[in-house]
């Protein structure tokens, strides 16, 4: 660069710097309607959480909810009491059955042969039994006999003895009477031991009530349960679930071949947070909806009672607290609730169905754990085994009367024919 231009440099003046813009002031209407949505906000959060209070305080804390709820019910299991390969089988899943209606038969063959051998055992049984009662007064008779046997003979040792001194009857006619004497003597001692002995046989008791009877009766009654077993009924009525067996199968006593499932007998195992149940008792009201209905449709029951253990207690490897890293987790125990039947019959539930389960605990004057005298669930039970056992005594009570003679003629004529399960193939 030259002298001249550095000192034109010099020379030249900078220019003034540019003075920055003022700041616009923010607009007031804005920050009021910025507070006014706040305030109004805030006001409404503070009214909502108030109306929730006073709705919980007033409605909502008398009631506990649950979704964790599922229909249970008595799974009747179908196992045969004896062994035996089936030959037939009369129900399926799905389909409803009666109590007492036939479900599986198994082969009698060998059943059969035993009951009959039975039945010929107790029929001689009552006609030994009867010959003894004849054989007391054949056995009378005959110590009737020997009696005057020795009358007799004690007379003629009398008459003797009188005339013996005269000479008139030798002394060896005389031994021969009294020897005919002890002989009769001893007849009649033996004929009075045998009528003791038989009737120390029939004594306070009849043919039907004897012990030989008696026996020969059991066994007959054994073999009959044995062959009416093979026929496998129905406990309960209901629904047949879970058939495993199939014809030509054999099978053990205490197999589980089928389940009947009584499905007006169901009820819901809630289970609730152990939280949950402290203002809970048996009797109060609940409102429960299934999921297979939705909410259209909604059951009423009672609670019913409290399971004596939550789910993990009773589970198969139940928790072991007792170490050094423990968690706290919320238990939950099971509450059955019963339903009413109407509804249960209007609108059918299946074991395993998911419900929502809402409990009103307003009334907190009922039991917390059940007793005997407010036990809502009946005993589950069933006769249908019954039947056999009366047949089984209709039987035998018919088996004496035809072999009791005469006298068990009428009682035959109305004991009838033979039970019909007796013959069925």
């Amino acid at each position: 660069m030259s002298d001249e231009q550095s000192a034109n440099n010099r020379t030249t003046p900078s220019p003034a710097p540019v003075a920055a813009p003022a700041a616009m002031p923010a607009p007031a209407a804005g920050n009021g309607k910025r507070k006014r949505l706040l305030l109004a906000l805030t006001a409404a959060v503070v009214v909502a959480g108030l109306a929730y209070g006073g709705y919980w305080g007033a409605y909502a804390r008398y009631f506990e909810s649950t979704d964790d709820a599922y229909v249970a019910g008595n799974v009747v299991q179908v196992t045969p009491l004896t062994s035996g390969t089936v030959v037939a089988i009369s129900a399926d899943d799905t389909q409803l059955v009666t109590a007492g209606q036939p479900l599986i038969q198994l082969d009698r063959a060998d059943s059969q042969v035993a009951l009959e051998q039975a039945e010929a055992q107790l029929a001689q049984a009552v006609r030994e039994v009867r010959t003894l009662f004849v054989n007391n007064g054949s056995l009378a008779a005959t110590v009737a006999v020997r009696e005057a046997d020795v009358a007799r003979a004690r007379e003629d040792v009398r008459r003797r003895e009188a005339i013996a001194g005269s000479g008139a009857v030798s002394n060896e006619e005389l031994a021969h009477a009294r020897a005919t004497l002890q002989a009769a003597q001893a007849a009649l001692l033996a004929a009075r031991e045998q009528l003791a002995s038989n009737r120390a046989l029939t004594d306070q008791t009849s043919v039907e009530k004897h012990p030989n009877v008696q026996r020969a009766a059991a066994n007959v009654r054994a073999a009959y349960l044995n062959f009416a077993r093979s026929q496998l009924p129905a406990p309960v009525t209901g629904y047949v679930a879970k058939r495993s067996v199939q014809v030509g199968q054999r099978v053990n006593a205490g197999t589980p071949l089928m389940a009947v499932v009584p499905l007006d007998q169901v009820w819901v195992d809630a289970n609730f947070k152990e939280v949950q149940i402290a203002h809970m008792r048996i009797g109060q009201p609940v409102t429960l909806h299934a999921d297979v209905y939705g909410s259209g449709v909604e059951y009423h029951g009672k609670v019913a009672g409290f399971s004596a253990g939550t789910g993990s207690a009773f589970s198969l490897l139940p928790a072991q607290n007792a170490t050094g890293n423990w968690i706290k987790v919320v238990q939950r125990l099971p509450v059955r609730i019963a339903l009413d039947p109407q509804e249960l019959r209007d609108h059918p539930l299946r074991v395993g169905l998911s419900m929502n389960v809402t409990v009103d605990v307003h009334d907190e004057g009922g039991a917390a754990m059940a007793n005997a005298s407010n036990t809502v669930n009946p005993a589950l039970s069933t006769a249908v085994y019954d039947k056999v056992g009366h047949d089984a005594d209709a039987l035998i009570a018919r088996i004496i009367a035809v072999n009791n003679g005469a006298r068990g003629a009428a009682a035959a004529s109305q004991a009838g024919a033979r039970p019909a399960l007796d013959k069925q193939a």
